[in-house]
């Protein structure tokens, strides 16, 4: 049973210049691990990290960093959820967290896909 759908989208560039005027950004918004990829790549990780926020009902309180997406070595994205993104899935009771990513012509996207 689906619990909840996401998707959003991000201007490669509109975000390149983000973390250019905020390096700050990266540190709050990615782990170590995933800080390390390129700026469309990590677009695309904001975008699957805001995607997921509204799969699970957009509240208050979630952490950017409680939520980290990891490529396997076929290079398909899956979600390493702890601490806030954890409870709040938890509580509604998702099982499985199913996530796309792509970027190409300037604009990273991701859908997001929460069953119980």
């Amino acid at each position: 049973m689906i619990v909840g759908v996401g998707i959003d989208v991000c201007d490669v560039d509109r975000f390149a210049a983000a973390i250019q005027r905020r390096p700050g950004l990266v540190k709050r918004l990615f782990t170590s691990t995933e800080a390390t990829r390129p700026v469309a790549s990590l677009a695309a990780r904001f975008a699957a990290k805001e995607a997921l926020a509204k799969a699970l009902g957009a509240p208050s309180g979630l952490s950017w960093l409680d939520a980290e997406i990891l490529t396997d070595d076929e290079g398909k994205p899956s979600f390493a959820i702890t601490g806030t993104v954890a409870a709040r899935a938890a509580a509604l009771g998702v099982g499985a967290i199913h996530v796309s990513l792509s970027h190409d012509a300037g604009i990273a996207s991701a859908f997001v896909i929460c069953e119980r």
